[in-house]
């Protein structure tokens, strides 16, 4: 059950990042460096950092994170399934 709610936890930060670095990068402010984007969809954020390149239009153009973040994303769930046992 804490595994949920961890991936719970960290997809959710991860979209509301992704809506900050969008802000931000709106704005002509400092950003969110792209190393800790990475760094959070790594470790079980794939899905909310997708979820966040669509609902906000950012990083779409961007081929290593149209490319990576759904690699990651496979990464995480085959990683949920071996936990899981399936």
């Amino acid at each position: 059950m804490i595994v949920f709610y961890y991936l719970l936890a960290v997809n959710l930060i991860a979209f509301i990042i992704m809506g900050y670095d969008k802000t931000k990068a709106m704005h002509k402010e400092r950003r969110v460096p792209e190393k800790r984007l990475f760094l959070i969809a790594t470790i079980g954020g794939a899905l909310g950092m997708l979820l966040g390149m669509r609902f906000f239009r950012h990083k779409t153009k961007h081929r290593s994170f149209t490319a990576g973040i759904p690699a990651l994303l496979v990464l995480n769930a085959v990683l949920v399934m071996v936990w899981f046992g399936r």
